[in-house]
């Protein structure tokens, strides 16, 4: 085995959307394939995108992603403290998977040393059990003004003893001053962790970059372990990001069966969550996903969708003031799908009250659909089963809001709203379900007239997933030097790295 049992890895970046999350991705499919026993881990997470484990709890969706690279099953231990934005300014705290209070960015910072244990307690267990553990940082190790109580950056390889890989996307500019940078604000100490460096998202002639990977090498004694190219294959399971979320065609739409297209508009709301809800259907030939922000991109769709909101009452008040409430509500008049999930489900509700969760008081919802919602205290978490649309389907719910009246037929079983158009649940993954989303797909291109639209009868969801897993796999395997990485990650960084001189790089405590 090229690798020493127990090894660990931390892939740190120079920024947020990196590609760490993809890059983890690919080093755990890489490491799985050649049969090493691999789990994924990130110590602390903050993302409105998460799903809820076997074992019951909530976790950063790109954990569960990662633990689909390495044949596992999610647990609560790939990701013992996530943070969900409900505010610019505050978060819920997700701990081991379970809720446990909001905090500001200030406050947080006090609770940083009891979660530091919950932190390592989750990785001891995860080296105990695997050959390899591939952590993920957050955000960027060059947050000086954070290390105090990092958890995730080099506080995580501090009390872990962790080489550090420092990631950069060179498609965002400035490559080599972000990662020379990265390295010379840090203390000697927490320099002598990195170990070198990868380039991510790289356009064009490698040669060009070449002499600058030399340059970088002499400035800071780190090799680059290699440069990743572009690849517009990936784009399933993106982290929250403005990229991931923003304006635009999602994923890569194969060319309908039929002679007809079927355009799907999800409204992409200020605090969404659980945008990967419509990957499923961007996964269909023929199907067009475009998330919106502005009226006037619902006026040429087929089939609107409300995903789920981290703040499902303020999210409202924003659809109301964009003017996409009202385009909702016209494109329902004249009889077109509207579909709704979670929060975009209790949107298209007529009520939702709150005592205390989002805000104390009760708001009228679009009125689509005939149902009332109360927020409870306590969140629930749950991975159902059941029936849909006459298939077989498995989901997961994230949800306070509870629905107390409602008087329109089941969507799943005697869950969810099904009004003919306008439909809606608070399950999670339901789209995923290959033969459901088959039978759905050929309703709403019906009510929406798209007569020449023909559902594929073969696409699966779970072999695109994994098909995109190796896709990464294939490009660590083929532009990284793995020899180098293994050597990393059995036996540590190299003991003689320099220090990089910086008028920074003092000692912090």
């Amino acid at each position: 085995m090229p690798v020493t049992p127990h090894g660990a890895l931390l892939v740190a970046g120079t920024t947020s959307d990196a590609g760490k999350s993809a890059l983890v991705a690919g080093l755990c499919r890489s490491l799985h394939r050649r049969g090493i026993s691999v789990a994924p881990f990130k110590a602390q997470n903050m993302s409105n995108n998460s799903m809820v484990t076997p074992d019951g709890g909530e976790i950063g969706r790109a954990q569960a992603m990662q633990a689909h690279a390495c044949g596992l099953t999610p647990s609560v231990d790939l990701n013992p403290v996530l943070l969900k934005p409900g505010s610019d300014r505050t978060s819920q705290v997700v701990v081991r998977g379970r809720a446990d209070g909001q905090v500001s960015a200030l406050s947080y910072r006090t609770r940083t040393g009891a979660l530091k244990e919950v932190v390592v307690d989750a990785l001891t267990r995860l080296r105990s059990r695997y050959d390899v553990v591939v952590c993920e940082g957050a955000g960027s190790p060059a947050e000086i003004n954070l290390r105090a109580t990092d958890l995730a950056n080099m506080g995580l390889a501090e009390a872990a003893d962790l080489p550090v890989v420092v990631v950069g996307d060179i498609d965002r500019g400035g490559v080599l001053a972000h990662l020379f940078g990265t390295v010379a604000v840090l203390s000697p100490s927490d320099q002598a962790r990195i170990a070198g460096f990868v380039i991510n998202k790289f356009r064009g002639d490698p040669a060009l970059l070449a002499p600058g990977l030399d340059q970088l090498r002499a400035l800071t004694g780190r090799p680059t372990f290699g440069v990743v190219p572009w690849s517009d294959r990936l784009w399933l399971d993106a982290e929250d990001s403005l990229s991931a979320v923003a304006d635009g065609v999602l994923g890569r739409p194969g060319p309908p069966l039929g002679d007809q297209w079927l355009r799907v508009a999800v409204v992409r709301l200020p605090r969404i969550s659980n945008a990967t809800d419509a990957e499923a259907l961007a996964c269909e030939p023929g199907v067009a996903v475009r998330y919106v922000t502005e009226p006037s991109r619902l006026l040429d769709a087929d089939v609107v969708l409300l995903p789920g909101s981290k703040a499902t009452v303020s999210d409202l008040a924003w659809l109301r003031d964009s003017g996409l409430a009202d385009g909702v509500l016209a494109h329902a008049a004249a009889g077109k799908p509207v579909l709704g999930i979670c929060g975009g489900y209790q949107m298209l509700g007529r009520r939702i009250t709150d005592e205390g969760v989002e805000f104390t008081g009760s708001v009228d919802g679009l009125g689509l659909l005939d149902l009332e919602i109360v927020f409870d205290p306590e969140k629930h978490l749950g991975t159902p089963t059941g029936t849909a649309l006459g298939e077989p389907v498995t989901g997961y719910e994230i949800h306070h809001g509870r629905v107390v009246r409602s008087g329109d037929p089941g969507l799943v079983g005697d869950e969810g709203s099904d009004r003919g158009n306008v439909l809606g649940t608070h399950w999670h993954g339901l789209l995923e379900n290959d033969s459901f989303r088959r039978v759905l797909l050929g309703r709403l291109a019906d009510l929406a007239g798209r007569t020449g639209f023909a559902v594929a009868p073969d696409t699966s969801f779970a072999a695109e997933r994994t098909a995109q897993l190796d896709v990464l796999a294939d490009l660590v395997d083929g532009h990284l030097d793995i020899r180098a990485l293994d050597h990393v990650i059995s036996h540590g960084p190299d003991p003689d790295l320099p220090v990089v001189a910086s008028g920074l790089a003092e000692s912090r405590r």
